[in-house]
């Protein structure tokens, strides 16, 4: 697939610790500045410094995570990025929120917000949430099933939608001589009644500069798949393989083209997480003494939660009892699943060195090598139909980035792969995607 027409979009996906899960404690972190909003500000101007497409905010309305070993909690993103889009001028923002655990009215309101105040710059990750331990922080006794979840989260994005769209982008009017602020013929109820919501509308904002946020999902499976097809503009995915990496991408691609939308329109971003060295020696030796930090009882939680299989009480380097996974149930269902069981089949590996695959970003591509290296694996991907771009995740911060950003970027622009300058001053612009109009300027569209 040939580049010249083409621009890898890259995101900074900020984890507080950094993506490895022993990040946190590498001798070149800083620990004590994760709930420090300078510190992500420091970053946010680093990434627009390097004209990077956006930042990306993970969530999650549970403490998922062994919080004794790890630094992984999360501070609530919508807040995150506000403070973030002040002292930044082009740079986007993409905020993580549940559909499962949120109200679609209030979740309009506040990305709508975010929209505005930043000039354009927000982007939602729609996720349905996988952590069955969030069902109890909302007053509930089970979590729902994988179907259910991407059953309402489709209804859920198409109320958000409608809200978006419930002012006509001509409805503000400011005409002092006339007296007139908004034309209200042009500001529509939605009145929408379905399985899981009823929402009069409209929303209490006009459109937005995008029109909408940008749309991101996250998520592989069948159900994610299906929709992706439908919904998203740009879509973060794991792969370990450009073999299953290009699977991936022709089948999204194919799909999005089946239901009448452009594929060009939808952005395929794996995450990458970079170790890099100025040998590769160095960068693998740079790895190496990150996995040295991990503590086992934490990565063998981590892996529980992902194959819903105890392995305490195994030999560290025994081989992997493969008999303990099973296909059937909700785990079956989930993407990161199958990027382990992938791993396990292919590589065949001893219970510790599955777990140091894992440590360096849950199942995402990590890659040891010197920038011209990450640069050619880069290049690789988006040469073949396996990537857009890529979610770039620092083992580390702040310096995993800064060494990414000073290394690897100069070498992606000299082969004329990423761009010098942003071209305009949204989030949409960055990702060339287009600004959708009203489905209410289209009366036919508005009852479909």
């Amino acid at each position: 697939m040939p580049t010249e027409s083409r621009q890898l979009n890259l995101n900074l996906f900020i984890y507080p610790g950094g993506h490895h899960e022993a990040g946190w404690r590498y001798k070149d972190s800083a620990p004590e500045r994760v709930l420090d909003i300078a510190y992500y500000q420091e970053l946010a101007k680093k990434a627009e410094a390097s004209k990077f497409d956006a930042l990306f905010f993970a969530d999650g309305p549970a403490l998922a995570d062994n919080i004794r070993y790890a630094s992984r909690f999360r501070l609530e993103p919508l807040t995150w990025i506000s403070a973030l889009a002040a002292v930044t001028e082009r740079i986007g923002f993409i905020a993580t929120a549940s559909t499962t655990y949120n109200e679609p009215y209030n979740l309009a309101r506040l990305f709508a917000s975010v929209d505005h105040l930043s000039g354009g710059r927000a982007g939602w990750n729609i996720v349905t949430t996988g952590d069955a331990s969030a069902a109890l922080n909302f007053g509930f006794d089970r979590h729902p099933t994988h179907a259910d979840r991407y059953e309402r989260a489709s209804e859920f994005v198409d109320v958000v939608t409608k809200l978006w769209d419930s002012w006509e982008d001509d409805a503000l009017v400011s005409d002092r001589e006339s007296g007139i602020f908004a034309d209200t013929d042009k500001i529509h109820p939605i009145n929408h009644i379905g399985k899981y919501h009823r929402v009069k509308g409209p929303l209490t904002l006009p459109r937005s500069p995008q029109g909408r946020p940008v749309y991101v999902q996250a998520g592989s499976s069948e159900d994610g798949r299906s929709f992706a097809s439908r919904y998203a503009e740009a879509i973060f995915t794991a792969h370990q393989t450009l073999g299953n990496a290009q699977e991936f991408y022709a089948d999204i691609k194919a799909r999005v083209k089946s239901v009448g939308r452009n594929p060009d329109h939808v952005k395929v971003l794996p995450g990458i997480s970079p170790f890099i060295g100025s040998t590769e020696a160095e960068a693998r030796a740079l790895h190496d003494e990150f996995n040295e930090l991990t503590q086992p009882e934490y990565s063998l939680d981590q892996l529980r939660r992902i194959v819903d299989a105890d392995l305490s009480g195994y030999d560290l380097d025994g081989p992997f009892p493969r008999e303990l996974i099973s296909l059937e149930g909700e785990r079956g269902a989930s993407s990161r699943f199958h990027v382990v069981l992938d791993i396990i089949e292919r590589e065949d590996p001893t219970i510790r060195q599955l777990l140091h695959r894992l440590a360096g970003a849950r199942g995402h591509w990590v890659q040891a090598g010197t920038p011209e290296q990450i640069a050619d694996k880069i290049q690789e991907w988006f040469d073949n139909g396996a990537a857009d771009g890529f979610n770039v995740m620092p083992p580390y911060l702040q310096g995993g980035f800064d060494v990414f950003a000073e290394e690897v970027v100069p070498i992606l622009r000299r082969r004329g792969l990423f761009r010098h300058d942003y071209d305009g001053a949204t989030l949409r612009d960055h990702f060339g995607l287009p600004r959708p109009d009203s489905t209410f300027s289209h009366p036919q569209k508005a009852t479909a």
